[in-house]
């Protein structure tokens, strides 16, 4: 439960909460661009010209153009003013390591300019450099005594062990120079709450919450353990503090958020009073009708997002989840109605894969066709993807043929798309077209003898289905170079180390393979090679791992079946039939 506490309790709540701010004023604050102002001295003369181009490329939106002049600018004048505004635009084109030099030089020339460290501080933490940031922000502390030592923990369960050492030593140092500051005392709480060592962040919580009754941050985190050990009343402090002060909307939608792990109808509540405050917040009434549909009051969930789309806000998502209920309720064409509005977009595919079983499954041949054929002219760009997507949904009807039809003419129009021959190639390989399925492969190799794809797909297939184990281990080592750690690729070593009885070997592949994508097939593989080792329980245990996730995957029953081993099947099932969550 606590692998992502740090993200979720911390980096979220540093930046604070809109909850108070409308859609539009969000999105203005999110895309406001950065202004450069004037300065004061005079800059050199060979400068001013550089600096008027980034100016003019600014009002003209030509944002790319303006950082590269101000990058090197900023170098040349050495002038905190440009390094700051250097910084600021790179932020805000998510040029990462752009932001990152100039806020180095911003802190070189004015070392006490409490924000220039603080960014400095959170460009390097978002890095995973947090011992590196933790002189800045003691920077920040000093000018202006509110540090947010948490932001530092950001990727920290990626760490490795040294470093996550480091930075503890670090910061219980600190604390100990420091002992009544609620930042450090927060982040050693976060620390060891990821390490479940609850009763030691309870305590720290507790002192923390003495000094700062209404913090934020602490109340949830101590709520979520308490709730973690199953304590009578978890969220006792919170619910005081929102007595106290009912329009903490910071503390009122976070507090929602958790409920929406544990207590529904509790998160219902909450949501629901915040959209009292704030009716034309989207946001707020998206999560209500999500909730409101896992509750099981599908009516509700329909008006809430009835609601979202007459805002003007997140329409498309509210026309596909609506679409969604429409199809549990077994409404086919008011689902379609929902579907097809939606705009290219996030939403787009989701929505023209729905559209398309919705058809098929109707018996709309020609209005399935026409439809996917009216989107390939609205999208050319997407003409590929809209393709595959349409031979996708005709195979998973059992329409092999029918889609092998489309690719064909597919590919008559475009003859060079690699997608497209990709696709007709595994099109060909489930119909034993494994002559055809080679011919394409080959074709794509040709003109990308490194598509790391290809030459997995041709590798595997020649060593699962013919016996040129040799061909096959040649392309599959070629992939392998390529892409060392992909599972795919792994999978396919030891497959085909497996079909030439190297079992030791194989079993090593697999087991890379599995640790990092736990996936049915790859299980059966796995399962097989430890069964020819001879390590029989093994092999029983991870194709009884596999059932429990995939009860009806195709190769492994098709494995177990001619092993002639009957493991019993226990279907896990979808508790949660929409994608989305509050």
């Amino acid at each position: 439960m606590f692998r992502l506490l740090v993200l979720t309790i911390t980096v979220a709540l540093l930046v604070g909460c809109a909850a108070h701010m409308t859609v539009a004023e969000r999105d203005a604050a999110t895309d406001a661009v950065p202004t450069i102002t004037a300065r004061e001295r005079p800059f050199p003369n060979e400068s001013l010209y550089p600096l008027l181009v980034a100016e003019f490329a600014l009002r003209r939106h030509a944002y790319d153009v303006a950082l590269e002049q101000y990058i090197d600018q900023a170098s040349q004048l050495r002038d905190s003013g440009v390094s700051e505004h250097t910084t600021h635009l790179a932020q805000f084109l998510k040029r990462e390591e752009d932001a990152l030099e100039a806020a180095t030089l911003w802190v070189e020339l004015n070392p006490e300019n409490a924000e220039a460290n603080n960014t400095l501080a959170q460009l390097l933490a978002r890095q995973g450099r947090a011992v590196e940031a933790l002189p800045y922000l003691m920077a920040v502390q000093q000018e202006t005594g509110d540090a947010k030592f948490p932001l530092l923990l950001e990727g920290f369960t990626q760490w490795s062990a040294a470093e996550r050492t480091e930075l503890i030593q670090d910061i219980d140092a600190l604390a100990a120079e420091f002992p009544e500051n609620t930042s450090l005392l927060l982040t050693q709480a976060l620390i060891q709450a990821e390490a479940g060592e609850f009763d030691s962040a309870l305590s720290n919580l507790d002192t923390l919450l003495d000094l700062d009754p209404e913090k934020t941050p602490a109340l949830l985190l101590e709520a979520k353990i308490l709730t973690e050990q199953n304590a009578a009343q978890p969220d006792e402090r919170v619910q005081q503090t929102l007595r106290n002060h009912p329009d903490n909307n910071l503390l009122r939608l976070e507090y929602a958020r958790l409920l929406a792990a544990t207590d529904l109808p509790a998160a219902r509540q909450q949501f629901e009073l915040l959209s009292e405050q704030y009716p034309d917040d989207g946001d707020l009434l998206f999560s209500l009708a999500l909730i409101n549909h896992e509750i099981g009051d599908a009516d509700a969930a329909r008006v809430y997002l009835l609601q979202v789309i007459a805002l003007g806000q997140r329409v498309d998502e509210a026309y596909y989840y609506l679409g969604r209920i429409a199809e549990e309720n077994n409404n086919a064409e008011t689902a379609l109605s929902y579907y097809m509005p939606i705009a290219f977009g996030p939403e787009y595919f989701a929505a023209t894969n729905r559209i398309g079983h919705i058809l098929i499954e109707d018996d709309q041949l020609e209005r399935f066709h026409a439809w996917f054929a009216e989107q390939r002219q609205k999208h050319p760009p997407a003409a590929d993807q809209l393709y595959l997507l349409e031979t996708d949904i005709l195979a998973a009807a059992d329409a092999q043929t029918a889609a092998l039809q489309v690719l064909n003419q597919a590919i008559l129009e475009t003859p060079n798309s690699i997608p497209l021959r990709y696709g007709r190639a595994m099109l060909n390989e489930q119909l034993n077209n494994l002559a055809l399925m080679e011919r394409d492969l080959r074709a794509i190799l040709t003109t990308e003898p490194n598509n790391t794809a290809a030459l997995n797909a041709l590798g595997y297939t020649l060593a699962n289905r013919t016996t040129r184990y040799d061909e096959a281990l040649n392309l599959i080592s070629r992939a392998l170079v390529l892409e060392p750690d992909e599972p795919a690729i792994l999978d396919s070593m030891g497959w085909v180390l497996f079909r030439t009885e190297q079992y030791a070997a194989s079993v090593d592949y697999l087991t890379r393979a599995y640790t990092v994508f736990p996936d049915a097939e790859v299980a059966s593989h796995l399962g097989e090679a430890l069964w020819a080792q001879g390590k029989t329980d093994a092999a029983i245990a991870v194709w009884q791992g596999a059932l429990v996730r995939e009860p009806g995957h195709p190769v492994l029953l098709d494995t177990l079946d001619r092993l002639g081993i009957d493991l019993p099947v226990s279907p896990t099932p979808n508790i949660y039939p929409l994608e989305g969550r509050p």
